[in-house]
């Protein structure tokens, strides 16, 4: 679409000429995510600096009909912060403040541009605790884990995004701002509307100020890495460690390939020896005598599944080593191959050797390679499906390969996206998961909330697709 004549002007007006941009440079910057698959540009980008900036470019935006889609850090892989229909791109990179860390009641409030991991080093510093850790932590906004209800490796023992965010400030298409939920961690008056926008995709509302529920900083971590011949050992280990009741805060399993993948993109083999099959990467954390004693039952479950070595980092430097590693997975095995149908699929944890059973029949029958990594302690993996674009019949095969991994998973009981998100790659599958009264309702919320439906519209839903 192109905008109305007169909109640009009334968005000049409202945040400033130097605000509003349509160069070409801008208008393809903002036109993909982490995904790096796009769908068309946006016609103008716009950056707010207050709620009431806001405001008033959803308020013409919606008396114009012109669809506005929110962006922060842009690293999702969903196509959420993705426009499929042009309109405006709503760029929140000047709410990047930490607002408050009150350290008395235990939270910290934000601008939803500030940094994940900027912000867990500011509170760590004061003895504090923020766990979700998503892969990107370094590069993604905590809107954007809002909106998309980010996990992470740490999501095992400590939970996602939402159970972090005890309330919101946020602006309504129709032009309200309305503040959700509170300063405290008790609070049932009402609907639960914090709850409803968390992983709403940006669908419902604009957010533009968190308040975030802090924990004391652990004084004791242990990390460990236990390699494996093959992913079976490796996902029956994860099977002993939660009959053992052991919680570590991180449990990562990775595959061999994926392993030779990291280490030629950082040409570094930290993670892992040369023709390991599998890793577990664990993390526990706490008091120092329960964490000595949890790593040494973490270590023996290992080595009881058949371990071929357990060794602890002996230095922050070596942790940080490990955990970089395993943070560059996903950029690595983009080296295997052109394409790469990255699917955040979860199923629950005691059924992860039948997942990884399932994943390796699709690869065998499709004849495809399909590396996988992920958040094994919470049952969500990460399942890559490679493939070249440019040989004949594999994106076909992938494509196929895609839909029977995500039938198999709800087979299994489990969700297609655990912490992705649908944005508009995964669209065309939510009735696999979701029936179609489900749908429906959801459907009527997004009604009551954004009527003329300009707040990203073609996300989530079945005929998003683009």
């Amino acid at each position: 679409m192109s905008l109305p004549p007169d909109l640009l002007t009334t968005l000049e007006a409202a945040l400033g000429p130097e605000f509003v941009l349509t160069d070409d440079v801008a208008l393809e910057a903002h036109s993909v995510d982490g995904l790096r698959r796009g769908a068309r540009p946006p016609d103008a980008v716009v950056r707010p600096g207050t709620a009431e900036d806001v405001r008033r470019v959803l308020m013409a935006c919606s008396a114009a009909r012109v669809p506005v889609v929110p962006r922060g850090a842009g690293t999702g892989y969903s196509g959420g912060a993705v426009p499929t229909r042009g309109g405006v791109v709503l760029a929140m990179d000047r709410f990047d403040r930490i607002v408050e860390i009150d350290e008395e009641n235990l939270l910290a409030v934000v601008q939803p541009n500030v940094i994940t991991g900027v912000l867990q080093a500011e509170v760590e510093r004061r003895g504090l605790f923020y766990p979700p850790d998503p892969a990107s932590l370094d590069r993604s906004a905590l809107g954007g884990n809002v909106a998309e209800c980010a996990g992470g490796p740490r999501a095992f023992k400590y939970g996602t995004t939402r159970h972090y965010v005890l309330g919101l400030e946020a602006v309504l298409p129709t032009g309200d701002i309305i503040r959700t939920g509170g300063r405290t961690v008790k609070n049932v008056v009402g609907y639960d509307l914090t709850q409803l926008l968390i992983g709403s995709e940006g669908t419902l509302a604009v957010v533009t100020e968190i308040v975030l529920r802090l924990l004391p900083k652990p004084p004791s971590v242990v990390t460990l890495r236990a390699t494996f011949a093959n992913v079976g050992e490796a996902a029956d280990a994860v099977t002993r460690l939660v009959r053992e009741r052991a919680v570590p805060a991180a449990l990562e399993l990775v595959d061999g390939v994926s392993l030779d993948a990291v280490a030629a993109h950082l040409e570094d083999r930290s993670l892992a020896p040369a023709g390991t099959g599998a890793l577990l990467l664990i993390e526990v954390d706490g008091m120092d005598a329960s964490v000595d004693e949890e790593a040494t039952r973490v270590a023996r479950a290992c080595f009881d599944a058949g371990a071929t070595d357990v060794q602890r980092a002996q230095s922050e430097e070596e942790r940080q080593r490990l955990w970089r590693a395993r943070r560059e997975l996903s950029p690595a095995l983009k080296a295997l191959a052109p394409a790469k149908l990255n699917h955040d699929v979860v199923v629950p944890k005691g059924l992860i050797p039948r997942l990884f059973t399932l994943v390796a029949d699709l690869s065998a029958s499709h004849g495809l390679l399909i590396p996988c990594f992920g958040h094994a302690g919470d049952g969500n993996i990460h399942v890559n499906i490679m493939a070249d674009p440019d040989q004949p019949g594999q994106m076909e095969r992938a494509r196929l390969a895609e839909r029977h991994l995500l039938e198999g998973v709800v087979a299994l009981g489990g969700s297609i996206s655990g912490e992705h998100g649908i944005g508009f790659t995964k669209a065309q599958f939510l009735g696999l998961q979701l029936s179609p009264e489900v749908i429906a309702l959801m459907r009527r919320i997004k009604r009551a909330f954004d009527p003329c439906d300009i707040l990203n519209p073609g996300k989530i839903f079945p005929d998003a697709e683009v």
